[in-house]
């Protein structure tokens, strides 16, 4: 994110929009765009975006947009929807620019038959390709091959079988070392939704019909099969499973899958720091979810109208100081620790939740896999401020789960002492298990401070960066605000 002028927050857009302003500068008419017009628009004062096939003039939001104008600027003229869906796919930018809507863009005809652009196709791949291109080619048929077999075979991925109260899902996964992680199941408003993470793809199970809210998840690992059981609401023998929604049985890519939330009930806010609070969420019954150590999800809020999203990533309701506490994962809440902005839009609006209201949390998101962890000797964690968040899962995962571990060190940057996360049970986890270590560093320290001071740097990281072995295997994870984050790396 960037620092963006006064009078240039979320709020101030959400105002503009609803000034009656003409924003889209044709005076609310809506035009077919064809590639030719959309390209003229390529400028900071004249500025059009197409995503997903609907055309925005995005020129009155750039000095609003958090990721800054030159974010915005990559896909000025052109098509920015794989640009949008690598950044931020999960804003719901149709409410967010549709004040800013130019119209749609206009479809090319196709004047050749499919036939004969294959022929086309092969007359053109027969005289230019090359030797090394041809072996690229063929490798990625291949792969493609391999996901078309599996999508024949989908048909056979998942059966269901019942007694008289009881209705079992089951999905054929074939992967080893399936866990509760990567099954998803909601079971609300009429309709089971069962997903299934495999690597990069999903595979989905999605029928509509009343079933009670009672759900049994049995996974057999080694085999990965997943069994997902339910109560009938009534004893009667049931014909079909229920009737299919929207992606019902599709294996796609993660990406490309619709963000899917479920309303959760907040019932606890607790102060952790002056300005950070932990929020305490309940899964509505029905819902199997647990977030994967390193991953996030999105809380999604209307605001006077308009839809907000935040990402954040779950923590657990204290640190382990015993390597034999397992994950703390109920199975029923979700722990978020968030810091509080005075002139935060989004989180002020958190702040003023009040215990027994609801708020929309997505399914989790992220890349990151435990097995780099799994193999590493050396963990060393860099976090500033409230990128300490997704530290606490990993600190609790890497002491009490990998067993090659030799050292895991946290340095912790705040500006502040009193802005230090969970100073006494870092300091008391320090204490029980020799293999950690806590440095704290302010860059606004009081007089009084013993400790380290300074920003983030590389004579400060060398002194704590080390390996307990010549040729010991090292990860460094780092997580908080661009600017730290960005000189973290360098």
């Amino acid at each position: 994110q960037v620092p963006l002028k006064p009078g240039r927050s979320l709020m101030d857009w959400i105002r503009l929009t609803k000034s009656g302003k003409d924003l889209t500068g044709l005076k609310g008419r809506l035009i077919e765009v064809t590639e030719d017009e959309l390209a003229k628009h390529n400028k900071k004062e004249d500025c059009w975006i197409c995503i997903r096939g609907f055309v925005y003039n995005v020129t009155p939001y750039m000095e609003y947009h958090p990721g800054g104008e030159d974010e915005l600027m990559k896909a000025a003229g052109t098509d920015g929807t794989d640009l949008f869906d690598q950044v931020h796919r999960w804003v719901n930018y149709e409410s967010m620019l549709k004040e800013c809507l130019v119209g749609r863009m206009s479809v090319k005809p196709v004047a050749a038959s499919k036939g004969e652009l294959l022929h086309i196709f092969f007359f053109f791949f027969l005289q230019q390709i090359t030797e090394d291109e041809m072996v690229l080619l063929i490798k990625t048929f291949l792969s493609n091959v391999l996901l078309r077999f599996f999508f024949l075979s989908l048909e056979n991925i998942y059966d269901w079988f019942q007694t008289d109260s009881l209705i079992t899902v089951v999905i054929y996964t074939k992967q080893k070392d399936m866990n509760a992680e990567l099954v998803i199941v909601d079971c609300q408003d009429k309709r089971l939704r069962g997903e299934i993470i495999v690597d990069d793809y999903s595979y989905l199970i999605e029928v509509g019909r009343y079933y009670n809210f009672a759900v049994e998840i049995n996974i057999a690992e080694k085999i990965g099969k997943v069994e997902i059981i339910l109560k009938k609401k009534d004893n009667i023998h049931w014909k079909t499973l229920g009737q299919p929604w929207g992606c019902h049985n599709t294996f796609i890519k993660r990406t490309d899958r619709e963000l899917f939330y479920r309303k959760c009930k907040l019932v606890s806010k607790t102060e952790v720091t002056h300005d950070t609070k932990l929020f305490c969420l309940m899964l509505p019954k029905g819902t199997h979810l647990r977030v994967p150590t390193g991953q996030h999800v999105y809380l999604k809020q209307i605001i006077t109208g308009t839809e907000a999203v935040k990402p954040y990533t779950p923590v657990l309701p204290f640190l382990p100081l015993d390597c034999q506490e397992t994950s703390h994962h109920d199975g029923v809440h979700i722990y978020l620790m968030i810091k509080i902005y005075s002139c935060g839009l989004f989180t002020q609006a958190l702040d003023h939740l009040q215990i027994g209201d609801y708020i929309s949390v997505s399914n989790p998101e992220g890349n990151f896999k435990k097995s780099q962890v799994q193999a590493s000797e050396d963990l060393i964690l860099l976090a500033g401020g409230t990128g300490f968040t997704p530290m606490v899962k990993l600190l609790s995962f890497a002491l009490t789960e990998v067993s090659c571990l030799r050292t895991l060190k946290l340095i912790f940057f705040n500006k502040t002492e009193d802005d230090i996360l969970w100073k006494n049970q870092l300091e008391q986890l320090a204490l029980k298990d020799e293999r950690f270590e806590v440095q704290f560093i302010l860059s606004q320290p009081a007089k009084d401070w013993m400790g380290k001071q300074g920003k983030i740097s590389s004579s400060l990281l060398s002194e704590f960066v080390k390996r307990s072995r010549k040729d010991s295997r090292v990860l460094i994870c780092i997580c908080g605000p661009t600017p730290f984050t960005e000189q973290g790396v360098q």
